[in-house]
């Protein structure tokens, strides 16, 4: 450890004035745990946590902000992690009580978790933020032994992006107000929410962001983890979960098409593969519903952490299939804890987008469906209604691109009432009924 460099950083942590940022709508609860900011690469975890900064030390709070990605800290100890926060107190003997401690990507540290935990149970208050793949609550439970809670920070909200645009709304909007905001959503829709890629005006330098942001997921959080050495292989299976995206993804499709290639890869690999793209949060998986966990199948339909990948996959561009990213992602954000999230699918191949559920009940069930003819409309009230009867839930919604309103329906006897409500609306709401 360079004692000179790290007093150095030390000092300039202090004097340093931190960027805010867009304010994020999520809400970390100032409890007594660890509290650890998980998400994608480039989401604003960073950011995040200036603004946590920012508001403690208006309260006249001491922080320590220790970004081990900083190359004033590569190569430190677990152990040199305490020998830092004890310099800190030298430096700056006036702050008497302990600093709240901010770690940002203490996983380039090995053992760090120690130091977390020792640091703890001294009654530090500490936030963590970091790469996804390496901060999974799964993994941090297990190495923190529950004294941490996670929270899951996304790319912006469609309410977020309005706030990157300055773009105030009011609840009645005027007919140009509503033009400007559905530009908006066709941006949004069209780009995703990465926070550099929403500022940036030039539409190259965005498409440019995505493709490194991808090749960031592919090196950093898979290659170089897992040490797979098949690096052509992984940007193909990446590429190839990111076009089945609001689809079910199935391996065994998969498996064929590399063996008609000639690739000598086992499902078991490849099973591999898809659990490793989900702990680096590129994309999540959507179970089907089962009344019986034991039956629940392996099959899932898959969704993209941001719409804005779907530009690496050019031949998709299904305003349906990009409303249906979107609405699962907003659904994630508004998780609460009893929240479980599913599709539904019965033997006739109908299917409901999403089942929500809390505790032991179904509140929810929710169709996405860009255009409503007379056909779509038949299809996707048939599944609504049979799905409402087999899980008995009245709460029936579908997400329209415009169209908006309340209808009684019915199909073989199976009745109920339905609201249609534009994805615009339904994103601006505060959270599902």
């Amino acid at each position: 450890m360079n004692s000179k460099e790290i007093e150095q950083y030390l000092i300039d942590v202090q004097k340093k004035e931190l960027p805010d940022g867009i304010e994020r709508e999520l809400k970390v609860h100032p409890q007594e745990k660890i509290k650890v900011i998980m998400g994608p690469r480039r989401a604003g975890k960073s950011f995040f946590l200036y603004q946590i900064m920012n508001k403690l030390k208006k309260e006249k709070k001491n922080i320590l902000y220790l970004n081990f990605e900083n190359t004033k800290l590569f190569g430190i100890t677990f152990k040199e992690i305490g020998e830092i926060i004890a310099l800190n107190k030298r430096l700056f003997p006036e702050q008497k009580d302990n600093p709240v401690l901010f770690f940002d990507e203490p996983q380039n540290v090995e053992l760090w978790e120690r130091t977390v935990r020792e640091f703890f149970d001294e009654k530090y208050n500490i936030f963590i933020s970091g790469s996804s793949s390496k901060l999974l609550s799964k993994e941090i439970y297990t190495s923190l032994r529950g004294r941490s809670i996670s929270y899951l920070l996304l790319p912006f909200s469609f309410k977020e992006f309005l706030k990157a645009k300055n773009f105030n709304y009011s609840k009645l909007l005027g007919s140009e107000e509503k033009i400007k905001l559905l530009t908006f959503l066709d941006e949004y829709m069209e780009f995703g929410g990465f926070p550099e890629i929403v500022l940036e005006k030039n539409k190259e330098l965005k498409i440019k962001n995505i493709e490194s942001y991808f090749d960031l997921t592919v090196y950093k959080d898979i290659i170089e983890r897992h040490k797979i050495k098949d690096a052509i292989l992984v940007k193909w299976f990446l590429k190839t979960v990111a076009s089945c995206y609001s689809n079910e993804l199935s391996i065994n499709k998969i498996y064929l098409t590399l063996k008609s290639q000639g690739r000598k890869i086992s499902k078991n690999e490849l099973y591999n593969y898809a659990s490793i793209v989900e702990d680096s949060l590129f994309a999540f998986y959507l179970p089907k519903f089962s009344h019986s966990i034991r039956k629940r199948e392996p099959v899932n339909k898959v969704y993209l952490c941001d719409i804005g990948f779907n530009k690496l996959i050019e031949a998709n561009e299904d305003k349906g299939k990009k409303m249906e990213n979107i609405v699962f992602l907003e659904l994630q954000r508004r998780k609460i804890p009893a929240m479980e999230l599913f599709y539904w699918k019965n033997i006739s191949r109908e299917e409901v987008d999403f089942v929500i559920k809390e505790k032991f009940q179904i509140k929810e069930l929710i169709q996405v469906c860009c255009k409503i003819d007379n056909d779509t409309k038949k299809r996707e009230i048939r599944s609504l209604l049979k799905a409402s009867k087999e899980l008995k839930c009245k709460n029936l919604v579908i997400i329209t691109e415009d169209y908006e309103g309340e209808t009684e329906e019915e199909w073989l006897g199976i009745k109920g009432k339905i609201n249609y409500i534009p994805l615009w609306k339904w994103l601006l709401e505060n959270g599902h009924k």
